[in-house]
């Protein structure tokens, strides 16, 4: 009787390791294998066998947009409603004042491995009308998951804003784009997205949280074809065989396995002005030891944000190649960069903030190999800023390695980039700084910070040249941060009010009579108060204007909605 159950048991284990390695296809199905195979072919195509000319196409471009981003906070010191974008993909688009009828500009300011994704420019809009999510077999049309299995290039946007619980894993078919600017879109309390054997997806400005596993079952994933699924991990997005994808402005938070895994030959990958929050492991790139065929993987980390509540795996590497650059990671629990079998990192211009733990201050984490074998992998740190005792143990031959400076080798920009501004008025070049802005977008920085999950908050403001900063939360753990220009005047009342979840914000009244005030003057003619709708799409910068009553005025506030 025992020799059967362990028999079962073995064979039980045997079938969760085929379905993993075969992408939860839980029976052979020919259509799947010939995308696998045309999938092979797509990953060897995209791959860049000079990287480093991607890395200073990059560099180059951040070098520039540093200047444009000076250039414009100079222009906030004026206060009249510039739009402020400090990295480079962000400035290619955000501040067109006509993005809404121009949204596919957003293809040309693509950087990184992932640069040639065009998504779905080539196709028509679709627009999403419907969140539901009942018929996995015949979707309803208008649904997120009708859009994204049609076989033409389609660039889909929403009507409004959705919540959006998939019922099962999220399939999609190649050059599409997901773009939910204009609108704030979540997908959680269900499973998550994949991308399996397709390629050219941009995934732009939504919300994906608090994901589950799936169950399985059959599941369309073309309009021509549909099968029998295995349980999906609860990845919030997975990347399984895929190329060419373009991951920016993404929130990712609380799934049951990986924020996002890029696994089984991905390639071609850029991951920026992402926030990560509240997970344990959260990128995973590769997923085993034996499977070399990720030796062909390039990905580009750039301008994100790793915030609270984050443990590992910011990335966890397995044979690839990634470049992580520009991004500020604030406090992991165990390690932020680690990585087997030999994977070449290069990290540029990051800030890197250590717990107080003063067992987890070191960067990296090398797993499987001993010093012998690890210290000739090639893990290079070059413009980093480490805070808090934090310290990136480099490996390997740097300089002959195909990524080495040469003559003509752009230096990356230094981590004073990826530093949001701290709210003490000062940059690291001097200068006064706007607060809280900056290539990670100014997440959980700037002045002091409001507690996280309140309805409605104060946030404490502070003084800083002539400026008040504040933080505001809400719910869900994003944070609107106001300027406010408060002249000669007294620094008066509130600063700002966030209220509920779905990012509704607030500016609220501010000095006394006479002083110049926020929106208002204090008591004189009653401080009115401006409620503003804010989502991922873009820093939208609100000119409110001077004072509403007896009030001098004081130049109007500025305030930015991430």
């Amino acid at each position: 009787m025992d020799s059967i159950r362990y028999s079962l048991l073995f064979l039980i284990s045997l079938f969760v390791v085929f379905t993993t390695v075969a992408g939860n296809i839980g029976v052979h199905d020919a259509v799947w294998q010939e995308r696998r195979e045309a999938a092979k072919k797509a990953a060897r195509q995209a791959y860049q066998p000079n990287p480093g000319s991607v890395l200073d196409h990059l560099n180059e471009n951040v070098h520039k947009s540093v200047e444009g981003s000076n250039n414009t906070r100079r222009g906030l010191s004026k206060y009249k409603g510039s739009c402020l974008a400090t990295n480079p993909i962000d400035q290619c688009w955000r501040c067109q004042p006509n993005w809404a009828k121009n949204r596919k500009k957003l293809v040309d300011c693509v950087l990184g491995f992932g640069r040639h994704t065009t998504g779905g420019k080539a196709g028509k809009m679709y627009v999403v009308t419907d969140p539901s999510d009942s018929d996995l077999v015949s979707p309803k049309k208008g649904t997120l998951r009708h859009a994204v299995i049609q076989p033409e290039p389609l660039w889909i946007i929403f009507k409004h804003n959705m919540n959006i619980r998939l019922s099962e894993e999220l399939i999609m078919t190649s050059n599409k784009t997901i773009d939910g600017r204009g609108a704030q879109v979540h997908i959680a309390n269900g499973a998550g997205i994949t991308l399996q054997y397709i390629h050219n997806v941009i995934i732009h400005n939504i919300r994906v949280h608090d994901i589950k596993i799936g169950n399985g079952g059959m599941i369309r994933d073309s309009a021509t074809h549909y099968g029998f699924r295995t349980r999906s991990d609860g990845d919030g997005i997975s990347l399984f065989g895929s190329t060419n994808i373009w991951i920016d402005h993404v929130s990712l938070s609380r799934c049951a396995d990986g924020l996002i895994d890029a696994i089984e030959a991905s390639t071609a990958i850029t991951i920026s002005n992402c926030h990560f929050a509240h997970h344990n492991d959260v990128l995973l790139f590769g997923a085993s030891d034996s499977r070399s065929e990720d030796h062909i993987m390039q990905i580009t980390v750039a301008f994100n944000h790793f915030g609270k509540g984050l443990i590992q795996r910011m990335p966890r590497v397995r044979w690839g190649f990634v470049h992580v650059v520009n991004n500020d990671y604030t406090r992991w629990q165990m390690y932020a960069i680690g990585g087997s079998q030999h994977p070449t990192i290069l990290s540029q211009g990051n800030r890197f903030v250590a717990p107080d733990n003063p067992f987890a201050k070191e960067v990296t984490k090398r797993e499987y190999a001993t010093e012998s074998v690890w210290k000739n992998w090639v893990w290079k740190s070059e413009g980093d800023v480490l805070s808090n005792g934090a310290f990136f143990v480099q490996s390997g031959d740097v300089a002959h390695h195909k990524f080495a400076k040469g003559p003509d080798m752009v230096s990356p920009k230094p981590g004073g980039f990826a530093r949001a501004g701290d709210g003490d008025g000062d940059s690291d070049s001097g200068e006064k700084e706007d607060g809280g802005t900056d290539a990670a977008e100014g997440w959980e920085r700037g002045g002091s910070r409001g507690r996280k999950g309140e309805r409605r908050e104060k946030g404490r403001a502070r003084r800083e040249g002539g400026r008040r900063l504040a933080w505001v939360g809400e719910e869900e753990g994003w944070w609107a941060v106001a300027i406010a220009q408060s002249g000669k005047g007294r620094e008066g009342g509130d600063c700002a009010v966030g209220e509920g979840e779905g990012g509704w914000a607030a500016i609220a009244r501010g000095g006394g009579v006479g002083d110049g005030g926020d929106d208002g003057a204090g008591d004189g003619g009653g401080a009115r108060r401006r409620r503003w709708w804010w989502s991922l799409e873009a820093a939208m910068v609100v000119e409110l204007g001077g004072g509403d009553g007896a009030g001098a005025g004081g130049g109007g506030n500025l305030a930015f909605f991430f």
